[in-house]
């Protein structure tokens, strides 16, 4: 499963709910929104993760950062603490706001949703990416991902877990991506 569909499922039905109420959307428009950004979130956690230096650095990310909150208690999504975790995380994926905005835009094409919305939802979106692919890597609840006496994840399941057109391999979503940015 991936981490779309993770977030999407029913058992994050009140995380999606949160979203809709601290952006000021329906839960359909905030699903749409999510479906929209997530897979550009992902490429770029796979843009980052293309060596085995970036692999460890979100390795550790996950295991030390308590993202799993941000699922397991959606009432904290919208928070100060939340957006600028958020903010953290989108400074990491992207590398600049440039790209965040682009982002934005397309999603606002897309899903028909204002992009000033988008991005105020662009920082709770990736706190709760970071959440779902915690809790898939490591399991259990948010005090279960900060356990550092875990086994390490292999960089093969975090591969097939950002494996966004499910082919197996991250390299063309990497380029796919990369070709996508370079002709807007």
């Amino acid at each position: 499963m991936g981490i779309l569909d993770t977030l999407l499922g029913s058992d994050n039905g009140d995380a999606i709910a949160q979203l809709a109420k601290q952006i000021g959307l329906s839960e359909e428009q905030a699903r749409a929104v999510v479906k929209e950004v997530t897979p550009a979130l992902t490429r770029g956690m796979q843009h980052n993760t293309k060596d085995e230096t970036g692999v460890e650095g979100l390795i550790t990310a996950l295991r030390t950062g308590n993202h799993a909150r941000y699922i397991e208690n959606p009432s904290v999504l919208g928070t100060a603490e939340n957006i600028d975790d958020g903010n953290s995380i989108l400074g990491h994926i992207f590398g600049s706001k440039e790209v965040s905005r682009s982002v934005a835009e397309h999603a606002s094409q897309e899903t028909g949703v204002a992009s000033s919305l988008i991005k105020k939802a662009l920082p709770i979106i990736a706190t709760m990416v970071m959440a779902s692919l915690g809790k898939s890597l490591f399991g259990g609840t948010a005090s279960a991902s900060t356990n550092t006496e875990q086994t390490q994840p292999s960089s093969g399941i975090l591969s097939s877990l950002l494996d966004s057109d499910r082919d197996g391999s991250i390299i063309d979503d990497v380029l796919g991506m990369a070709f996508k940015m370079a002709f807007r």
